[in-house]
């Protein structure tokens, strides 16, 4: 279900250079023309509740589409709206439906960009790309996540801290990579997790170089055939981005996170892309949720073929 007042906003005109998203975003109809990009909602809370964090995220999906709904697009394009795959069954049912729903959709040579809910989105997204034909046999898919946190926590329950240890269990040609890591938050267990999965990573002390981020993702790209990128907007500084469940006292700055969206929409790799952990009822002035929309908005308008 999406709330009639989801894709709405100001109206300039309807010619080519006065359009904005809520003008283009249609619902989605399977067997149109390939090629669109398509929104997916993933409303959840429950893996943050499991990993003990601040509920809320749970209406990220809707927040998320209001606040893109009237940015300006810089030239038309096709977009439309699969609709929100709820938790009602329990987390890992939802998570297998989200994985059908993106599975079907790169199957349709579209491009889902899945908007969260908990970082718990993260192994549905990843079922679906497992699960599509662009997954081919021996191929290696590469997992980017932007995130503070390392999310590899060995705990016996699935969560929203647990999601790409269970990805890297069950799939040896899986990469992980994480940019932003914050020493503070993540135990010295949790670095040694990530050493023994192969994991790449760069602290958000590191981060303020522009070249080192552009070389550690171009390293990473390098060593794979197709890419999940997934933005945690934890990996933000908190004045930035204060609406989620654990926000940054540092964080990597929004130029970086957008020049590391372009670098991959530009790479020719980028299947799929989610953002998560947008808790609306902890923003102020809608800042985390502008903030989400600002980095779709960027993620499609370059990866996505003008209409």
């Amino acid at each position: 279900m999406i709330p009639d007042d989801a894709w709405t906003g100001r109206i300039d005109g309807t010619d080519p250079d006065q359009l904005r998203w809520h003008q283009v975003v249609t619902p989605y109809t399977p067997g149109g023309e390939p090629g669109a990009c398509v929104f997916v909602g993933f409303a959840s809370d429950e893996g943050v509740r499991r990993n003990k964090g601040r509920p809320g995220a749970v209406h990220g999906p809707d927040a998320l589409r209001r606040a893109l709904a009237p940015m300006a697009l810089p030239t038309p394009l096709r977009a439309a709206d699969a609709g929100t795959i709820a938790v009602t069954d329990g987390l890992e049912d939802a998570q297998q439906r989200l994985g059908a729903t993106v599975s079907a959709l790169l199957d349709a040579r579209e491009f889902p960009v899945v908007l969260g809910g908990g970082h718990e989105v993260a192994v549905g997204t990843y079922l679906g790309l497992a699960g599509s034909a662009r997954r081919t046999p021996g191929a290696i898919a590469g997992i980017l996540n932007l995130d503070a946190h390392f999310d590899l926590r060995p705990d016996p329950v699935a969560s929203s801290g647990t999601p790409f240890r269970q990805i890297l269990e069950t799939d040896a040609d899986v990469r992980y990579a994480v940019l932003g890591i914050s020493q503070p938050s993540n135990t010295a267990a949790l670095f040694t997790t990530a050493d023994r999965f192969g994991a790449r990573y760069l602290l958000d002390d590191d981060c303020t170089d522009p070249a080192r981020v552009a070389s550690f993702v171009a390293e990473f790209l390098a060593g794979i055939d197709l890419l999940y990128l997934t933005v945690d907007l934890d990996v933000l500084p908190a004045a930035v981005a204060p609406g989620v469940s654990a926000p940054a006292a540092f964080g990597v700055a929004l130029s970086t996170i957008e020049a590391v969206c372009d670098q991959v929409s530009a790479s020719g790799l980028l299947a799929v892309a989610d953002i998560a952990e947008l808790n609306p009822g902890l923003d102020i002035d809608a800042r985390t949720a502008r903030t989400a929309a600002r980095l779709a908005h960027r993620l499609v308008t370059r990866h996505v073929p003008q209409k």
